[in-house]
């Protein structure tokens, strides 16, 4: 099997460092939505978990005031 030429070796090469070059721009812009989508659940999750308190909290407010009027007609 005869030898490439240098010169033909070398530009496989570059062609090759060219697509792993825009291998990694494209793993880049991935990660880089994969992160905003994350950031943007994590919020979701957070929000999710204060209205869940709020709801408990008025829950009871209504338990409480129920209650009281069950109390007060008594």
């Amino acid at each position: 099997m005869p030898e490439q030429p240098l010169s033909d070796r070398l530009e496989e090469l570059e062609k090759a460092v060219r697509r792993a070059a825009e291998v990694i721009a494209m793993l880049r812009r991935e990660r880089d939505q994969l992160q905003a989508r994350l950031g943007a659940g994590e919020s979701d999750r957070a929000e999710l978990a204060r209205l869940r308190q709020e709801r408990k909290d008025v829950l009871s407010q209504v338990n409480a005031m129920l209650k009281e009027m069950e109390r007060l007609q008594l």
